[in-house]
Formats: structure tokens, C-alpha cells, sequence
């Protein structure tokens, strides 16, 4: 009977120390994959994504657009506020939410 018992706390222990080390070996594999050299394609995608910022921040805004693309922007913000009564479309509106007045019903 005790070696019953013992038996199946073992295999309790087995399949809790089974998960527990798959999850850290998963969670392990992401961290080590950022400290070690990754393989060509990601660092080629990083490194383009890091450019594309550089770049992005030192122009201030979208990288290598032409006099067309400006162009284009205004004619359709014009358009935009033609159409929604103006106003300034590159922030967000600010919504003014006023509380309904309720009156308490006679019990």
C-alpha cells in the first residue's frame, strides 16, 4: 500500500516537474535567443526596422515621400473636412460627456 502511494506521488511530481521545466525551457528560449546572435533573416528585419526609425525620426515623418504624397494628403484632408464640418483632423476629438440629472422615484 505505502509503495502504492509512493508510486503515484512519483508520477505527481514527474508530470508537475515536467511542466514547470517546459515552461521555463520555452521562456528561456526567448531570452536566450535575444542575447544570442540571431540567425540572418531576423537580424536583416531588425536592422531594417532600427533604419526605417532613424530615419523616420530625422525627417519627422513618413521616409522618402515625395511632393506627390503631400499632394495627396492635403487633397484628401481637404476633402476629409469638406465633408465633417472641419476642424483640426490630425488630433483627437475631445468628447464633453455631461451627467443626466435623475430624480428618485417615490417608493
Amino acid at each position: 500500500m505505502a509503495l502504492h502511494r509512493l508510486f503515484q506521488l512519483s508520477s505527481l511530481l514527474r508530470s508537475a516537474v515536467s511542466v514547470t521545466l517546459s515552461r521555463n525551457i520555452g521562456i528561456s528560449a526567448v531570452l536566450f535567443n535575444r542575447v544570442k546572435n540571431l540567425d540572418p533573416v531576423q537580424k536583416l528585419f531588425l536592422d531594417k526596422i532600427r533604419d526605417y526609425d532613424t530615419k523616420s525620426k530625422t525627417t519627422g515623418g513618413i521616409v522618402e515621400a515625395g511632393p506627390s504624397y503631400q499632394k495627396n494628403l492635403s487633397e484628401e484632408m481637404t476633402k476629409l473636412q469638406r465633408l465633417y464640418g472641419g476642424g483640426d483632423l490630425t488630433k483627437f476629438p475631445d468628447f464633453k460627456f455631461t451627467d443626466p440629472k435623475m430624480e428618485e422615484a417615490a417608493k
